[in-house]
């Protein structure tokens, strides 16, 4: 037969069907069929790029290829949320949290002081104005990689670990390993770290591999609200194996809402200089110079919003209180680490690296560490944590030990290779 066209909109639908009866009455061929059904697949996805791709001032090229846009800032993807469609921006938080604020800019004495403070790698080409936001741009491919165009940008369920399962099975059934550090037991307001960065080898384009802090309320069920922030190597995400700074939110425990970065409305960015997806630049290496990120997240007492503050100078942003319910009053627990996916290639654990992809005994300048970490109280304190438990579902591939001294406050080292000969 000729052309298998069609118009869009309603009548693609009705062409569709009428496609259908065809195949099933064998007047049209499969392979035409299959033509449609790219074709619909391609319109969704254009459809896609067009809601989260919004008009920029400027854009800019990044030497990684990435485009970063700058976009108005009333005109971000936060602002198709139907709750903020009258929503007046919060040019700064109310209340910045109180306590000993450690000077990132001044590294500790094991590290020296460090000339090149960690930046994004598009910085080298440019900035954007005033009153828009960075955005990374989405490209088709990025999309396509997604399992759909409704999961592009979204956690699996059940990606979140659970130091006190009763039922170990649960955790692993996602394939997502952790070694972590955590309090609970209280009420929190915010979290800190300083965080190693480091650019872990992913062994499966599927897998990924992050450092971040969970902020986190609600049960372990279906009604978890979590604030993620960190940084994470994922080439299905971002179709590289760069370090990448991001953020993730959801009050479902990964159902429905939420997403990383700006992928979804929700989070509300006022800063001109930092983009969330954006390459990290330097990261570390083994035996060489050390770089950290610090990462700040906390509930403004006045307004409700929970912040988030990367470094010491750049206040990024504010998920709105409404998006969460537990989070909306404070988290039941922090939790501070790395995770992977392991997808179990071959049958055989994966060689995918958590951190620095050394074990924590190795100590500075060769496992990936957080340090300084806190947590804000009620008062809108900074405080080291108290009662801190650690947890990884399986210490021969990925470990953690903590430490406490007067430079670093409370820290830890964590991380491991994957698969070795005692994680087979």
């Amino acid at each position: 037969m000729g052309s298998c066209g069609y118009g869009g909109g309603a009548h693609f639908s009705r062409s569709r069907v009428l496609v259908l009866l065809f195949c099933l009455l064998g007047l049209i061929s499969l392979s035409c069929a299959a033509r449609l059904s790219v074709s619909r697949q391609k319109l969704e996805v254009q459809k896609h790029l067009n809601r989260l791709n919004k008009p920029a001032v400027k854009s800019i090229e990044s030497p990684d290829g990435d485009i970063i846009d700058c976009v108005h800032m009333s005109h971000q993807p936060a602002f198709d949320h139907p709750y903020l469609k009258d929503h007046k921006i919060q040019m700064r938080p109310s209340y910045h949290p109180e306590g000993r604020v450690f000077d990132d800019s001044k590294a500790s004495t094991e590290s020296k002081e460090r000339k090149n403070p960690v930046t994004q790698l598009w910085h080298v080409n440019d900035k954007c104005p005033e009153g828009t936001v960075p955005i990374r741009r989405t490209k088709e491919d990025d999309v396509l990689r997604a399992s759909s165009v409704k999961r592009y940008g979204r956690k699996k369920h059940r990606a979140i670990p659970q130091p006190r399962s009763a039922d170990p099975d649960l955790i692993n059934e996602s394939g997502h390993q952790h070694a972590i550090a955590y309090v609970e037991g209280d009420k929190y307001y915010g979290a800190k770290a300083t965080i190693n960065v480091w650019e872990p080898k992913i062994q499966q384009p599927n897998e990924f591999s992050l450092s971040q802090l969970w902020i986190l309320g609600g049960s372990f069920g279906q009604d978890l609200n979590s604030i993620e922030a960190g940084w994470q190597v994922s080439p299905d995400l971002y179709g590289d194996n760069n370090t990448r700074l991001f953020t993730y939110w959801t009050s479902d425990a990964y159902q429905a809402t939420g997403c990383y970065n700006l992928l979804c409305s929700g989070f509300i960015q006022i800063n001109s200089e930092i983009a969330m997806g954006a390459s990290i630049s330097p990261v570390s290496g083994f035996r060489n110079s050390q770089y950290d990120i610090s990462i700040l997240v906390w509930k403004d007492p006045k307004e409700g919003h929970w912040w988030m503050q990367f470094g010491n100078d750049y206040v990024l942003g504010y998920w709105p209180s409404f998006l969460f319910s537990y989070l909306a009053d404070s988290a039941s627990m922090i939790e501070w680490g790395g995770e992977v996916v392991n997808s179990e290639p071959d049958g055989r654990h994966t060689s995918t690296q958590m951190g620095s992809g050394r074990f924590p005994e190795e100590g500075f300048g060769k496992a990936s560490y957080f340090r300084n970490i806190q947590v804000v109280d009620s008062s809108n304190n900074l405080k080291a944590p108290k009662g801190i438990g650690t947890f990884t579902e399986k210490s021969n591939c990925y470990d953690v030990q903590t430490g406490n001294n007067g430079d670093w406050g409370r820290y830890f080292y964590y991380g491991g290779p994957g698969r070795n000969e005692n994680c087979p």
